[in-house]
């Protein structure tokens, strides 16, 4: 049996790891690397290994780091099967095909810059709609957490819930061996027990060997409570004094939870019923009716609710901002309102309008409530930037800006280590999808066993 990593190697984004087994050779995850200024260069280099000689795809969760580029390996000559979730499936519908709209547009703007240069035309995309859609061909069977699925004799695999966003999943690859079996455990991204929406991660009992997440390995969240309650005041204190409250939100989880807690916020009157909230974000807007579909996935207070007939991710004076006008509109409200729009990171999308609004004026705030990688606008602002370049123009920050971290689907130090401990029989840990600090600060902490932090490109053999 031979692991080797292909992306997330000390660093968090372009998870992709294979696996070969009983000659079986099993990707988990393919996803697309983002923040970089050399993101596309590296996305559009070989994978490492050859797509036609891969048997199967084992999606952990639908977010783009993790399968932005199954179309690009199905285009390269992936012909296997991918596995997930019927949650992940639908989300990676709606995230693959976005992701080639967007490719498609920039693709499309670059080459109208270069022409009016008297310059070549751009590079075409990296994958197009069409590819995007081969893609989703690919897509069989769907896997229920705890049910395992048989992949070949004596090779099976079991997804398990990793309360990271609706559908993620932690995966359990089992291989018979001289009559007994061997076990490798991939984390994929957890989340953190006790938020509102989503249940906590629900690891396998023993595992011989576990690929881990390490993303925020080297610090604590706050809490969830004091995280909503430092909403509550950076709300209230912008719109008090008629400044807009703009928040950069993944489309994925985050948008929803987000809301569920306005809803929530809302009804105990911790913030005025008459608080306009825009949720300007098509992706978002789809995920959210996603979500709907598979409350079952949910923590039980929301499914109870969905049950009943209520719901919880709706809120008076909530306005679903489809149409490109209709988001350009919200650009001449100057105070009073709520705005959530992608990108998360602030890499594009409709959150660079707004931050161009409103970054440079002192009543809004901005508030930051996930992950921001490095090379990306959002960590900029977070570090404390005095400016940052928007549509080719350099817009001071004078805006309050917030992070509360206590929000972030992945697990913080000591979930991560509650996580791991619930797991016996581990022989090696490989730390992945972490920048080095954070990775070498999770390992100090892992003392006592074998610990490894792969770079992109090594190989192990395991058995």
């Amino acid at each position: 049996m031979k692991l080797s990593f292909h992306g997330a190697d000390r660093a968090v984004t372009g998870s992709c790891h294979l696996l070969e087994c009983l000659n079986r050779r099993i990707l988990i995850d393919c996803g697309l690397f983002q923040g970089s200024r050399d993101v596309g260069e590296e996305n559009a280099a070989d994978f490492g290994f050859d797509p036609a000689t891969i048997d199967y795809v084992l999606l952990t969760h639908a977010h783009l780091d993790h399968c932005g580029r199954l179309p690009l390996l199905v285009k390269r000559g992936f012909k296997g099967e991918v596995i997930t979730t019927s949650a992940s499936r639908e989300l990676s519908r709606l995230v693959l095909v976005d992701a080639a709209h967007l490719q498609e547009e920039e693709a499309r703007r670059r080459t109208r810059q270069r022409r009016r240069r008297g310059e070549e035309d751009a590079p075409p995309p990296l994958y197009t709609f069409l590819d995007a859609f081969n893609c989703l061909d690919r897509f069989g069977r769907t896997a229920e957490y705890g049910q395992p699925l048989q992949l070949a004799s004596d090779l099976r695999a079991t997804f398990f819930d990793a309360g990271h966003i609706l559908g993620s999943a932690s995966i359990l690859i089992e291989v018979g061996d001289h009559g007994g079996t061997r076990s490798i455990l991939f984390s994929g991204d957890l989340g953190n027990a006790g938020r509102p929406l989503l249940r906590p991660p629900q690891p396998p009992a023993r595992a011989d060997i576990v690929v881990m997440e390490s993303t925020y390995g080297d610090r604590p969240h706050r809490s969830i409570g004091d995280s909503i309650e430092e909403l509550h005041g950076a709300i209230s204190s912008t719109l008090s004094r008629g400044g807009n409250v703009i928040i950069p939100t993944f489309a994925l989880e985050r948008a929803q939870e987000i809301l569920y807690i306005l809803r929530q916020s809302v009804e105990r009157s911790r913030l005025p019923p008459t608080m306009q909230v825009f949720l300007d974000s098509p992706m978002a807007i789809e995920a959210t009716e996603i979500f709907k579909r598979h409350f079952e996935c949910l923590s039980s207070e929301a499914a109870s609710l969905f049950r009943e007939g209520q719901d919880p991710l709706h809120l008076a004076n909530l306005h679903l901002v489809r149409e490109s006008a209709d988001s350009v509109a919200i650009n001449r409200i100057s105070g009073g309102a709520v705005i959530m729009a992608g990108s998360g990171m602030c890499t594009g999308g409709r959150i660079r309008h707004h931050l161009r609004h409103n970054i440079w004026r002192k009543e809004a705030a901005i508030i930051f409530v996930g992950f921001a990688a490095s090379g990306t606008i959002a960590r900029q602002i977070i570090d404390g930037a005095k400016s940052v370049r928007l549509f080719e123009e350099d817009i001071p920050v004078r805006s309050t800006i917030y992070t509360i971290n206590g929000f972030s689907a992945h697990a913080d130090q000591s979930e991560l280590l509650a996580w791991r401990r619930r797991i016996e029989g581990c022989e090696t840990t490989f730390l992945v999808h972490g920048e080095e600090p954070a990775m070498q600060l999770l390992s100090d902490q892992l003392s006592g066993q074998r610990v490894e932090a792969p770079r992109r490109g090594d190989v192990f053999d395991l058995w």
